[in-house]
C-alpha cells in the first residue's frame, strides 16, 4: 500500500473514532477509552478539552492581551528566530508548510509561509495573536508540546476541533538555558502532505534556536535565586526573599499582590481605587505605602505606571497559569485558600472571587474524582463538590466514605 493510501486509511479511521467519541459523546467530559487508532495522550487531551472547548468552533480565540507585537519585540525568541527566518521561510514555502512560533502560554507571536498556506491558516486564526493552548483550542500539537514538554505531532482527526481535521502539525518546545519552556516551534500543513522527516526538521530548527539562546542568555541560570521575592497570598499573607520574611504591612501586601496579578500595571488612580474604593484617602498616604513597598523590594516598581520591574513569584499567578494550561492537579496543589483572606480592598475582593470561581468551576467540570476530593478538603460545606466526587467514584472505591462523610456534614450544617 502506498504512503498516500496509508494516510487516507489513517485519516478515515481517526474520523470514525472522532465521530464516535467527540461528536457523539453522551456526557460532557466523557473520556474515550484508548483504542488502537488513538494514542493515550490524544484521548487524555480529548477528555480534558471537552469540558472547555466546543469541537465545532471554527477558529482560535484572540489573545486577551492584544499586544502581540510588543510581546514579540520583548521575547527572548525573537532574535534567534530572526537569525533563522530565511531558513524557516525557505523550508515553509518550498515544502508547502506554514511555520509558527508561540510564547509559553501558547499564543502565536510569529508566522511565515507561502501565501496560499498562510491564507488557509489564517482562516482558523493560526496567526499572530491566536491562542492555541489546550483550554482555548483543545487537542493540538502546540498544546501537547507545551503540556508535556516533548515534541508532538497531531494528525487530522486527532485534533479535537473539526475545523483542524484537514491539518497535520509538528511541534517541539523551545527551552531557555535554565530549562524553562519559552514557547514552541511549529510546522503545519495539510494532512495529505504528512511526511516522516518533518519532525526531524522541527527538532533541528529548535536545536539551532536553543544554541543561539545559550550564546545570548549565558548568565540567566547563574542569576541568584535570593533576588526573587516569593509572595504567598492564597490562604496566607507573607512575602519573603531568599527565605527571609519581608517586613510588609497588610496594605503593602495588597499592593504587591495586585501588581503580581496584573503585570501590565496600574495608573495611580486605578491602584488607589483597587486599594481603597470610595474611602477618602490622601494622595500622600497612598504614595507612602507604595514608597515603603518599593524600599522593601529594593526598587522593583516602576514610578509612573505602577508595575513590577523585578522578579516576583506568586502562588495566585501560578494557579491561574496552571488553570490556563488545563493542569488542575497543579492548580489545586497551589491553591491554599482565599486570596489574602483578611483583606477588604476592592481589588483584592474582586480577584479573590475570580480565583475561587475559576478553581471551583474547573473542579466541577473535571472527570477525575481526586480533584473533587482535594478541593473538598478546603470546602467542607460545598455540598455540590462532594456530590460530584460521589458521582465520579466507583462503588467499590475506598475513597467513597470520605465523600459521603463530607456530604453528610455539609447537608447537616
Amino acid at each position: 500500500m502506498s504512503q498516500r493510501s496509508d494516510l487516507w486509511q489513517r485519516r478515515a479511521t481517526l474520523e470514525d473514532e472522532w465521530s464516535r467519541w467527540v461528536a457523539g459523546r453522551k456526557a460532557v467530559g466523557a473520556v474515550p477509552p484508548a483504542r488502537g487508532a488513538l494514542r493515550p495522550e490524544v484521548t487524555e487531551s480529548w477528555g480534558r478539552s471537552l469540558v472547555m472547548v466546543d469541537p465545532r468552533v471554527d477558529s482560535a480565540p484572540v489573545s486577551e492581551d492584544g499586544s502581540v507585537a510588543r510581546r514579540w519585540a520583548g521575547s527572548p525568541l525573537r532574535r534567534p528566530v530572526d537569525d533563522l527566518a530565511d531558513e524557516l521561510r525557505s523550508i515553509a514555502e518550498d515544502a508547502g508548510f506554514v511555520s509558527a512560533v508561540t510564547d509559553e502560554s501558547g499564543t502565536i507571536l510569529w508566522t511565515c509561509g507561502g501565501r496560499t498556506m498562510r491564507a488557509r491558516a489564517e482562516r482558523v486564526n493560526f496567526a499572530p495573536g491566536g491562542r492555541w493552548d489546550e483550554p482555548a483550542m483543545g487537542t493540538n500539537a502546540l498544546s501537547l508540546a507545551l503540556r508535556t514538554g516533548r515534541p508532538s505531532t497531531v494528525f487530522s482527526a486527532e485534533h479535537l476541533v473539526s475545523a483542524l481535521h484537514g491539518w497535520v502539525c509538528y511541534c517541539a518546545p523551545v527551552r531557555a538555558p535554565d530549562g524553562r519552556i519559552l514557547g514552541v516551534l511549529d510546522l503545519s500543513t495539510t494532512w495529505d502532505r504528512s511526511h516522516p522527516l518533518a519532525m526531524s526538521t522541527v527538532r533541528s530548527l529548535v536545536s539551532a534556536i536553543e544554541s543561539r539562546l545559550r550564546t545570548e542568555l549565558p548568565a540567566r541560570p547563574q542569576a541568584p535565586s535570593a533576588a526573587e521575592v516569593r509572595l504567598t497570598c492564597l490562604g496566607a499573607e507573607r512575602a519573603e526573599r531568599g527565605g527571609v520574611p519581608l517586613p510588609l504591612r497588610p496594605r503593602q501586601l495588597e499592593i504587591l499582590t495586585l501588581l503580581a496579578l496584573e503585570p501590565e500595571g496600574f495608573t495611580a488612580e486605578r491602584l488607589r481605587e483597587a486599594l481603597y474604593g470610595d474611602r477618602p484617602v490622601t494622595a500622600s498616604t497612598f504614595k507612602a505605602e507604595v514608597s515603603h513597598l518599593r524600599r522593601a523590594l529594593g526598587g522593583g516598581i516602576a514610578p509612573r505606571r505602577y508595575a513590577l520591574t523585578g522578579p516576583v513569584s506568586c502562588d495566585a499567578v501560578e494557579v491561574l497559569q496552571a488553570l490556563k494550561q488545563g493542569d488542575l492537579t497543579t492548580a489545586l496543589r497551589l491553591y491554599g485558600g482565599p486570596l489574602l483572606p483578611r483583606s477588604e480592598a476592592p481589588g483584592i475582593v474582586e480577584w479573590r472571587a475570580q480565583l475561587e470561581v475559576a478553581v471551583r468551576e474547573a473542579v466541577l467540570a473535571s472527570t477525575d474524582p481526586q480533584h473533587s476530593l482535594s478541593y473538598g478538603e478546603r470546602a467542607p460545606y460545598d455540598a455540590e463538590v462532594h456530590h460530584r466526587a460521589l458521582r465520579l467514584l466507583a462503588l467499590g472505591d475506598t475513597r467513597r466514605p470520605i465523600a459521603v462523610g463530607r456530604l453528610s456534614t455539609a447537608l447537616r450544617d
